[in-house]
């Protein structure tokens, strides 16, 4: 794995050592302790009175199949490899799907912490801001895509303490998540609940969830790296998931999404190395389910890029993501926020960006 998207946890026992600790993603490179006098995590955000067009709106009527694959060859953007449009894109999803209609783009974070991502650092208006800005450009970098927003945000985390079960995770608090939600109304944005399971497991942590993933504008996250089956602590090695893994998540949405007349749901694998997913050709894709690889590793352009491509493009699934840092993608001195023209420019195109 090259230096630049490693993860470094020099700080990470000392941190256990001061109680409740909530660690970042990896590519943070360091935990984050409890924020207890943040109320943007405490207190909901008001909501805004303007409530006519929420939840957002999805694409309706009959799947338009023509411009489905239209957009799919856009996105495989001249990939000459033969992987892109991957397999699993080709079989046409249910009514009502997102993508690759719309481009995707989210704010990363826990209302517990300044330090795990930009979601969480501001207080909402101000949060909100920042992303309509950034919305605008993405906007402007392609404007034959409808670019919509959303808050991804860690509903469980992985933990530098094992918990009373042992489970070295932590489940964020219902009204945490009804804070999300009251803060996304307020610009009609997407909802994606993250977790980190530690020593859990999927099947324990993603039903949790499911009177929020009922809901047609909640989608979901799920995070290798803290996924921790060698029985290391989070923190001390990126973890792993297998194909099995992303299949029962995905079986799960697509029978809730069946059962409750939902739309497809989106799913977010991260990953930035390759045994974060292991046996990724048997991952299954459904007409109700929209699985993105995200590939959130941080560092100078040329590291994501190649990160991009040896561990999303060359390992195609169904659709692509592409994460950015505010501050880990510019910690060298020559490094620098890749623009969204850059990014749009790979070899699948992201259909889904995330900021961190």
């Amino acid at each position: 794995m090259k230096s630049g998207i490693r993860c470094s946890y020099k700080a990470f026992r000392a941190a256990c050592a001061a109680g409740l600790i909530i660690l970042s993603a990896c590519n943070n490179g360091h935990t984050q302790a409890d924020k207890k006098g943040d109320s943007s995590a405490t207190a909901p955000a008001k909501v805004a009175t303007e409530k006519d067009s929420f939840p957002p709106p999805m694409v309706s009527g009959p799947l338009d199949t023509a411009l489905y694959n239209k957009k799919l060859a856009q996105l495989a953007n001249g990939d000459s490899s033969g992987r892109w449009p991957a397999k699993g894109s080709y079989a046409y999803p249910n009514a009502g799907a997102i993508l690759p209609f719309k481009r995707i783009v989210a704010y990363y974070g826990n209302l517990y912490s300044k330090n795990m991502g930009v979601l969480g650092e501001y207080p909402p208006t101000e949060m909100l801001a920042k992303l309509k800005v950034e919305l605008k450009k993405w906007q402007e970098a392609d404007t034959s895509t409808p670019v919509i927003p959303a808050l991804h945000y860690i509903a469980v985390t992985a933990q530098g303490a094992p918990g009373k079960d042992g489970k070295y995770r932590l489940r964020m608090p219902f009204k945490q998540i009804d804070s999300i939600l009251h803060i996304a109304e307020r610009i009609n944005a997407l909802v994606f609940l993250d977790v980190q399971v530690g020593f859990s497991n999927v099947e324990a942590e993603i039903p949790l969830l499911e009177k929020y993933l009922k809901m047609p504008h909640v989608h979901l996250g799920i995070d290798p790296e803290f996924s921790m089956k060698t029985g290391k602590k989070p923190g001390t090695v990126i973890g792993t998931m297998d194909a099995a893994d992303v299949n029962f998540v995905s079986n799960y949405l697509a029978n809730l999404a069946k059962a409750n007349g939902l739309p497809p749901k989106i799913l977010v694998v991260h990953r930035f190395t390759r045994p974060m997913i292991t046996n990724y050709k048997n991952i299954k894709t459904h007409p109700n389910v929209q699985i993105v690889m995200d590939m959130d590793g941080w560092g100078e352009p040329t590291l994501k890029f190649d990160s991009y491509k040896a561990y999303v493009g060359n390992e195609p699934v169904q659709f692509t993501g592409f994460k950015l840092f505010y501050k880990n993608d510019i910690r060298k001195p020559k490094s620098r926020l890749l623009t969204p023209k850059e990014v749009l420019s790979q070899k699948p195109s992201p259909i889904y960006i995330q900021y961190q």
